[in-house]
């Protein structure tokens, strides 16, 4: 501060001082990224190769990639796996927190757990689900094991739900104010129907399912979900990276809730239950509208992720067709670095902007919609 001219008010020294602590990374921000974007723009509207002077060409850029398959193919991939996945971290993030917001003995160890995967590195994680998801991997042995015993699953929730039916009728009867799922009763029952299915097991009254292997193909294959359902469908390779890219990611999703959980007064939870607020009615009512610029924040980072989604389909590479899993910014890459080929910067720089713009309306359309519920 006393490397500031003299004769300045306080306020103007303050704002200077927190202007230079600000000038490296603004300086880094419009170097790497401000310039670069500018650049991208206008080799949008040339036909750059790296080794040629570029040449204006105007709109071609962006016509050409519309009259292209493989963009619109890419464009359909990443819009569906953004608001796909989107929905599905965020709804996987809120309820993560709100179980781990709880305070139960042990619950840091848990909390660790499921972070695990978000600092797990990137590459590691997608070779694990290549494993995986292979025709002999961990996915099709556990969905073997369920249809094997299922009928233990199916006795085990059905006997639990009985027993837990009888003590509450049992205890209600009697005069005492008990909960559905009061947790003593709750645990009762889940020793009890476990004991039951044992006993059923051991009997012979139920016994494991002869099935077929399972062997599905989630990689390396052209089928769609839904089947047939031309643009509106799915590729299961890209189903699947769906379903890694929610686990990773929601762990993270998960702190931003679980800070916001944890700022929330307990009055007004209080205030509920005096009204005659349930659990349910309380989270719908409290929590949720609590949590509503959490969300946004969420929602915001979740909608530019999964939009420039990248790593994960350059790191299969060919263990699924090109065109299954194709988002975006592995098309804007692919043209800029082809190999062998000549690179075309003009359509990469192209597919970039309109990226761009695609990501900067899903976050102000988002925007719109909280302010609106707000």
């Amino acid at each position: 501060m006393g490397a500031l001219p003299r004769g300045l008010s306080q306020r103007v020294q303050e704002a200077l001082a927190a202007y230079l602590f600000l000038l490296p990374f603004v300086l880094s921000l419009l170097i790497f990224f401000g310039y670069a974007f500018v650049r991208a723009i206008y080799f949008s509207f040339t036909d750059y190769n790296m080794f040629d002077d570029p040449n204006w060409v105007g709109l071609a850029n962006y016509i050409a990639i519309f009259r292209e398959t493989r963009f619109l193919v890419a464009l359909r991939n990443s819009i569906g796996f953004s608001l796909i996945v989107t929905a599905c971290q965020t709804a996987f993030a809120l309820v993560l927190a709100v179980v781990l917001n709880n305070k139960i003995k042990g619950i840091a160890f848990f909390r660790t757990a499921y972070y695990m995967p978000s600092v797990a590195s990137s590459v590691v994680v997608t070779l694990i689900f290549l494993w995986a998801f292979q025709r002999t991997g961990l996915i099709n042995y556990v969905i073997e094991w369920f249809l094997q015993y299922w009928p233990f699953l199916a006795a085990f929730l059905a006997l639990a739900a009985v027993l837990q039916l009888l003590q509450v009728l049992w205890d209600r009867s009697r005069g005492r104010p008990v909960r559905w799922f009061e947790p003593g009763a709750v645990l009762t029952s889940l020793m009890l129907s476990a004991a039951g299915v044992t006993l059923l097991w051991a009997t012979g009254t139920l016994s494991p399912l002869e099935v077929e292997p399972v062997r599905i193909v989630w990689l390396n294959t052209r089928r769609s979900i839904p089947e047939g359902g031309g643009w509106l469908s799915l590729s299961m390779p890209l189903v699947s990276i769906m379903m890694l890219n929610t686990w990773t990611t929601a762990p993270t999703f998960m702190l931003l809730y679980l800070a916001g959980l944890q700022d929330i007064p307990r009055e007004l939870y209080e205030a509920a239950a005096v009204d005659g607020a349930n659990r349910w009615q309380q989270f719908r009512f409290v929590t949720v509208p609590q949590l509503k610029h959490i969300t946004f924040l969420v929602v915001a980072l979740g909608l530019i992720g999964s939009l420039q989604m990248f790593d994960q389909v350059a790191i299969i590479g060919s263990a699924a067709p090109l065109e299954a899993v194709i988002t975006l910014a592995y098309y804007v890459y692919s043209n800029a670095f082809p190999g062998g080929a000549l690179p075309r910067v003009g359509i990469a720089s192209a597919a970039a902007v309109i990226l761009s713009i695609l990501t900067l309306i899903a976050v102000l359309i988002q925007r719109r919609v909280v302010e609106g519920n707000g």
